[in-house]
């Protein structure tokens, strides 16, 4: 409260300092040398430059704490102003005669008084300058013998002292009853202002001319004029504002003067006024008057300013059909367009449709990156949305990463793969954000009304049927409804039932391959495989339901049964052959799942060091960090575990520094390349076998299938090999046989029949 003052002093205290010290100079011209006043005057400058500095930074200090330093920092040019000054009694005054001592005094005790009387609020500083000034003054009459004038300086110093503290005083009782009154007048302007919004209602009459007669003080201030301005001026002309001279009126002040007209009461009508060119939304009901006769005599009622309310049911109906995020209109707002859409063709035999896009690799963006980074790509993908649509399509966003377009007259042939293809193009351009530089595509699923559907949800569900079928194929690509996609659709429903019950029914059953070491030729390992034998749809490939039981989280349970059987089985073989398991990101993120590894591992009697859990690449992408921690759990506990498909997804080296991986296998397209002599493929395969060997990891060749491939493997350095040069996928009998003995190089498959679907069986003795 006193410190921010000191600003509004600043240029008077400069102006009595620089006074005083040039009378200073004159009364000692002829006594100092002019090098030793100068040097003074500038030492002087410099102190009063430092203080007024000082005082200005404390110009908001009654919004803020003041530190110490700052405090410490006025103290000190205090300080420094008033030894400047000593310097004049006990230099100056010495040097020249008695008589002008006194003068000198009569100077600085003005100079004290008068600051005395400007930074009243801040008594310290003028007491420390008092104080030393004075004793210099004391000491410099002491010296010089004049001790009458010792005298007066006491006293003046004890009255400037006392003076200062009552005056500073004064101010500082007298600051905060000002300040009281101002919370009073705060406290009582809240109340007045409360009961004003609890009785909003204000009160008017007009005449038979539609003259103001009399009005409320609150209607008067409503309409930013005294009851004098309104009195008598036309009713209609005091709510249009401004648009009185244009006459152009909003639509609800024509339907105000029509009730008037027509001598209607009316009740509750929204009113938009101008007052001092801002819009108001007011809330008017009225009712005519009449004498005693049945004469019309003008209309009374009461109004109410309800713009408030009016803008927050505004920004109720906005956000009810708008999305927050990316501003497009959302879910409902886009069946409504779809809707309208779909009565425009069938009224004029034209043609709508309805576009549902869905971003391709989005959620790896998401996961790895995070929602933030996420939600400013979606706000981008918006952006490029609306500037490919034109006033024929409407866009939208759906959830999540699926936006969605409706084409209001898609007639012309080909109109809609045109804007389908634009999307994707458009979409498909990379995106910077954050420092980041980010590739996410788009897939888009259309339907045409009425031909593809008559109603809004027809079109919806047909057009997403079109999209699975997109992202299905691989994404980046558009795809139209046809009727044979219900087909898939009901049997993907169909097998989804299916799987559901596949392990009560006993329908799952586990096939082994083998792992052998690539010079020795003897078994290492076997490979847990999944088939699904079903009784209602006969073999179901593997990558058909394994897809389907990971959208669907059924690979949970589905995975906890591979696990336990997987265990049970490695049991029946001798102690030096392991049993890899696959496992999918989805059973990774399941906080029990390294309980699950353990219970298969208690359950069956298998030793931890005899289980290798395979993985691949893509489960650090939903969640890295939850994936390594149960990764590392499963370490703890003795397990292995391997890197699957290496090189075909997601490579970072970054999670083979992270994590120490017992094996990593090559995937069977890079084996395939090799043996085909194309030199990208033995690059990666030499790379990854001189990687591993330097990280003291194991490396497995995947899908080797001739003799040729596998000695090529051994040469590349390669120490397990996996194919059907070795061994097909078997049932868990045959596994127990050909565990106990070597494989017979000469039963292998015939060239041609790579791959491991449908039911494969081991050919080898």
């Amino acid at each position: 409260m006193q410190y921010p003052r000191l600003v509004n002093g600043n240029i008077l205290r400069l102006i009595a300092q620089l006074m005083a010290a040039g009378l200073a100079t004159l009364l000692y011209r002829d006594v100092i040398h002019p090098v030793g006043l100068i040097a003074w005057a500038v030492t002087l400058g410099l102190a009063l430059a430092f203080n007024a500095q000082v005082s200005a930074s404390l110009a908001d200090a009654d919004r803020r704490a003041m530190s110490m330093d700052e405090f410490r920092k006025h103290a000190i040019s205090i300080v420094a102003i008033g030894l400047v000054w000593t310097v004049t009694f006990l230099w100056f005054g010495l040097m020249g005669p008695p008589g002008d001592l006194i003068v000198l005094w009569a100077i600085v005790s003005a100079l004290i008084a008068g600051s005395a009387l400007i930074v009243v609020t801040t008594p310290l500083a003028n007491i420390v300058f008092t104080i030393i000034t004075g004793l210099a003054a004391i000491l410099s009459f002491a010296l010089t013998g004049q001790f009458l004038m010792v005298a007066v300086c006491v006293i003046f110093m004890f009255v400037m002292t006392a003076g200062t503290i009552v005056a500073s005083r004064t101010f500082l009782e007298a600051r905060i009853a000002e300040a009281a009154i101002v919370e009073k007048d705060e406290v009582v302007s809240l109340l007045l202002r409360e009961f004003e919004e609890n009785q909003a209602d204000w009160l008017w009459q007009i005449d038979t001319a539609r003259r103001v007669r009399t009005v409320s003080p609150r209607f008067s201030f409503a309409l930013g004029k005294t009851n004098e301005d309104v009195n008598g001026k036309p009713f209609l002309q005091l709510l249009s504002g401004e648009t009185w001279e244009t006459g152009q009126f909003h639509p609800s002040l024509h339907d105000l003067a029509e009730r008037l007209k027509r001598r209607e009461s009316f009740s509750n009508l929204l009113v938009k006024v101008s007052v001092n060119r801002a819009h108001r939304w007011w809330e008017l009901s009225g009712t005519p008057m009449l004498d005693e006769k049945g004469i019309h005599i003008g209309f009374r009622g009461v109004g109410s300013d309800v713009t408030e309310q009016r803008e927050s049911s505004e920004k109720i109906a906005y956000l009810a059909r708008y999305d927050t995020l990316t501003g497009l209109p959302n879910r409902l707002m886009l069946n409504e367009g779809l809707g309208e859409a779909l009565r425009y063709a069938q009224q004029w035999r034209a043609r709508c449709a309805f576009l549902m896009i869905d971003l391709d690799r989005f959620k790896a963006v998401n996961d790895s990156l995070g929602h933030l980074i996420g939600d400013q790509l979606l706000a981008e993908v918006s952006q490029r949305l609306k500037e490919v649509v034109s006033e024929n399509e409407r866009v939208g966003r759906l959830g999540g990463d699926e936006f969605a377009i409706v084409i209001r007259d898609a007639s012309e042939p080909g109109y809609v793969d045109k804007v389908a293809n634009k999307v994707i193009e458009r979409l498909s351009r990379p995106y910077e954000i954050a420092h980041h530089t980010l590739y996410v595509g788009a897939s888009v699923g259309s339907a045409v009304g009425p031909t593809d559907g008559t109603t809004v949800e027809d079109l919806m569900r047909n057009s997403d049927l079109a999209l699975y079928r997109a992202k299905d194929e691989g994404g980046g690509e558009h795809y139209r409804y046809e009727p044979s996609l219900h087909a898939s659709a009901e049997e993907r429903r169909r097998l989804e039932f299916s799987l559901r019950h596949a392990i009560e029914r006993g329908e799952l059953l586990l096939n082994f391959q083998p792992v052998v070491d690539a010079y020795k030729e003897n078994i290492v390992s076997f490979e847990a495989l999944l088939r699904w034998q079903s009784k209602e749809h006969g073999f179901v490939s593997p990558a058909k339901f394994i897809p389907l039981a990971e959208d669907t989280r059924l690979i949970v349970p589905i995975g906890e049964w591979v696990l336990e059987q997987a265990c049970l089985e490695a049991v029946n073989w001798p102690a030096h052959i392991r049993i890899a398991v696959n496992v999918s990101g989805e059973q990774l993120i399941e906080p029990e799942f390294a309980s699950t590894v353990v219970r298969s591992l208690a359950k069956s009697g298998l030793t931890a060091n005899r289980l290798e859990i395979e993985v691949t690449e893509s489960i650090f992408l939903r969640d890295a960090d939850l994936a390594r921690k149960a990764l590392e759990e499963i370490m703890a506990l003795g397990c292995s575990v391997a890197l699957d498909d290496f090189g075909t997804g997601y490579s970072s080296l970054g999670y083979l520094r992270k994590l120490r991986f017992s094996t990593i296998k090559v995937d069977r397209t890079f084996v395939q390349g090799a043996a085909n002599h194309h030199p990208e493929s033995l690059a990666i395969i030499r790379a990854v076998v001189a990687m591993a060997d330097s990280l003291e990891m194991s490396t497995t060749a995947e899908g080797v299938e001739t003799a040729e491939e596998a000695e090529m493997i051994r040469q590349l350095g390669c120490k397990k090999i996996q194919g059907y040069y070795f061994g097909r996928p078997m049932p868990a009998e045959e596994a127990r046989i050909v565990c106990q003995r070597k494989l017979d190089p000469s039963a292998r498959i015939q060239p041609g029949s790579g791959g491991d679907e449908g039911r494969l069986y081991y050919t080898g003795k």
